[in-house]
């Protein structure tokens, strides 16, 4: 434990769901993680109410992703809180998970829809990164969440599915670009989680029981499968693991 001790992470998307258990598991490491979140504030200062109670550190940080002024203003808020917490506005850990989910078959998209699922889930990390670069110290980690559906064909989320493949680029670009700087960038791709996200169809036993099928281990992934992987790309233990795609699905579709 605390492999994280001294370091500092930003993870986004953090108030729920596989965000929420990536914060928990960098602060149980002993990283102080600043959680962002959209619009749930309350649940946000929940993790951070959490992580306090067991000894860590955190803080909640709220902004909506939509345009480029936004995620500026973002970045302000955050070297604010940062200096506040730590006297520096650099930090060593950038989790890149707030997204949106769009069950959407190619017949159904829509350009108002397309533009939606390319703006949340590519556009904003991708200028995310950009403005946090400055502020990433050298040796850092950088975690994108891309998608087992970048694998395996998934009609039924075409659109998202797209976004997930440009993740995908995004990270073996971003990983040779910032490997001078001894900065790792890797993708974890999760197949069906536990999560909000997925809550109606696991809540129906049948669907709970194909879901569970899919995977080599006949169970459902909850969002620490996930969480434990982001653990050790955050550490320095995956210091030679770098531009790569990690399956995380439980071997779903083998």
């Amino acid at each position: 434990m605390n492999t994280l001790q001294g370091k500092t992470a930003l993870v986004t998307g953090a108030s729920r769901g596989i965000g929420r258990s990536i914060a928990l598991r960098l602060a149980q490491e002993g990283a102080l993680v600043a959680v962002h979140y959209a619009r749930n504030q309350a649940a946000a200062e929940q993790v951070v109410q959490e992580i306090n109670n067991f000894g860590g550190k955190a803080f909640a940080i709220g902004t909506e992703f939509s345009t480029l002024n936004h995620i500026e203003a973002f970045i302000h808020l955050l070297d604010v809180q940062l200096e506040e917490q730590t006297g520096s506005t650099e930090f060593d850990i950038l989790v890149n998970n707030a997204g949106i989910g769009q069950v959407l078959s190619l017949e159904e998209l829509t350009e108002e829809a397309i533009d939606e699922v390319l703006n949340i889930n590519v556009k904003v990390p991708l200028f995310l990164t950009q403005q946090a670069l400055p502020r990433l110290r050298d040796g850092g980690r950088i975690i994108n969440l891309s998608s087992v559906v970048t694998r395996t064909a998934y009609p039924a989320v075409f659109g998202y599915s797209l976004t997930k493949g440009a993740i995908n680029t995004f990270t073996l670009a971003l990983a040779k670009h910032l490997g001078p700087r001894n900065i790792t960038v890797n993708a974890i791709q999760p197949g069906i989680i536990n999560t909000d996200m997925n809550a109606g169809t696991l809540q129906d036993p049948d669907g709970e029981k194909f879901v569970a099928g899919l995977s080599a281990f006949n169970r459902v992934g909850q969002p620490a499968d996930i969480a434990d992987i982001a653990a050790f790309l955050a550490s320095s233990d995956s210091r030679w693991v770098t531009g790569q795609l990690i399956d995380a699905s439980g071997g779903s579709h083998l």
